[in-house]
């Protein structure tokens, strides 16, 4: 088949290949690390705040007598949050990761021809560059702690443990000192690139499907005693009268990340768009979006969007330069539904 009658797939999906679990909450003491029948589950319970009316006022609101009437009304609020105990100093957060083979390999492809040129130019990426850049930049952001969110924010220490899955049984273990890696760079210091490059090594051996990689990661983050932490927010759709203003996840009434969270925290690997200079690393994303600055920076009228990127490497044999190769076949890994349909 030539390029000319290649055509995309009109349905075309892929499964992630990095799973995490949700994260839990428990909360200890800094000195007991070891000791893990120290630390009691993370419970979330409701407050109710009276504030004040701070928002922008619109300007036939602004009137004197109109405001001093309006801060007369307080605006009343029950919220959720998650603070440690007053005899607790650290925050200690645990997920797991599975790292599953087959990138390159649609769950979904009506159209044997582009998937058979698909799986052609996967298989000529991963001979020439293997998942090693992909695979260290994975294992970089579990050991800086990235996926702590706002929790690692003004943390007096934070050690993160990645221990591999075996039988249930940890098979091998690292131990990082988040704080002195970077989240601007993957530049690895050099007390902590001999482990970095084994947990990398382990990442991309999962993703070339040459053994089973499950891991279990820990963090103890030290921010002090009875500090308020930040479990994930939910998103009420469908709120009524009287219900809460902020509603945090739990599981089983323990505290948590959504799994999601984790994974956009685990595959902000990007740093070949225009501009990652300044910014650093952004999560893998079709057009690389970044939704609290409302801005896309793989835009497709500069030709560096995922969709242009692809079509021009499979239907037209134009091989993007190395750094894109790595962002295409990253968002592969993250997965999704990219079909052309009409």
């Amino acid at each position: 088949m030539t390029n000319d009658t290649l055509k995309t797939a009109s349905v075309l999906a892929f499964e992630r290949k990095l799973d995490p679990s949700d994260a839990l909450f428990f909360a200890g003491d800094w000195n007991q690390r070891d000791a893990s029948s120290t630390w009691q589950p993370l419970q979330i319970h409701a407050k109710s705040v009276r504030g004040t009316i701070s928002n922008r006022l619109k300007t036939k609101d602004q009137d004197p007598a109109k405001l001093d009437a309006a801060i007369e009304n307080p605006n009343l609020q029950t919220v959720d949050v998650a603070t440690l105990p007053h005899d607790a100093d650290t925050l200690k957060v645990t997920f797991t990761l599975r790292v599953l083979s087959g990138t390159g390999t649609p769950s979904a492809c009506n159209d044997s021809d582009y998937l058979q040129r698909l799986r052609e130019t996967i298989d000529g990426y991963v001979q020439e560059h293997g998942f090693a850049e992909l695979a260290r930049r994975y294992a970089f952001n579990l050991a800086n702690g990235r996926f702590l969110w706002r929790n690692r924010v003004g943390a007096e220490q934070v050690e993160v443990r990645i221990e591999r899955l075996v039988d249930g049984k940890a098979q091998s273990a690292w131990t990082f000192d988040a704080l002195a890696l970077s989240l601007r760079n993957f530049d690895a210091p050099a007390a902590a690139r001999q482990a970095l490059d084994e947990v990398g090594a382990l990442v991309a051996d999962g993703l070339h499907g040459r053994q089973n990689v499950l891991l279990a990661v820990t963090a103890f983050v030290r921010i002090g005693r009875g500090q308020e932490v930040f479990p994930s927010q939910e998103l009420i759709l469908d709120r009524g009268r009287g219900d809460k203003s902020k509603t945090l996840y739990a599981v089983d009434n323990v505290a948590g990340i959504h799994s999601q969270k984790l994974g956009n925290a685990i595959r902000s690997v990007d740093t070949w768009y225009p501009g990652a200079e300044e910014l650093g690393p952004i999560a893998i994303e079709p057009y690389g979006s970044v939704t609290t600055q409302g801005k896309a920076y793989r835009q497709p009228k500069a030709k560096i969007d995922f969709y242009t990127l692809l079509d021009n490497w499979i239907l037209k044999g134009k091989a993007p330069e190395r750094d894109n190769q790595h962002y295409v076949v990253a968002v592969l890994i993250r997965g999704g539904v990219f079909g052309d349909a009409s």
